[in-house]
């Protein structure tokens, strides 16, 4: 059995039109394209959902945020910060 390299974390920033099944919609990108929801926060600010992500995974986060970019209710997607490996975040703390 060959081991996992510890999973990055992401934080990543997106604002979408309040449509029904919208966010589910959003969930379900994430999970087909290999990340794991570690947090999330959702805002309604005015006509927009403003959802803040903390996602794991060892795939290029440039692909997700190309994959949430195409889905018609999101306006904008926003990566906040470049990964940090679990390691690096324990040993940060």
């Amino acid at each position: 059995m060959n081991p996992q390299p510890p999973a990055a974390s992401y934080q990543i920033h997106c604002r979408m039109t309040p449509e029904v099944a919208a966010l589910e919609r959003l969930c379900q990108v994430v999970r087909v394209r290999g990340f794991r929801i570690a947090k999330m926060a959702m805002e309604n600010v005015g006509d927009s959902l403003d959802i803040a992500l903390t996602l794991e995974g060892n795939r290029p986060i440039g692909m997700l945020q190309s994959q949430l970019e195409k889905l018609q209710t999101v306006v904008v997607v926003e990566l906040k910060d470049q990964a940090l490996s679990v390691v690096e975040r324990f040993s940060a703390g």
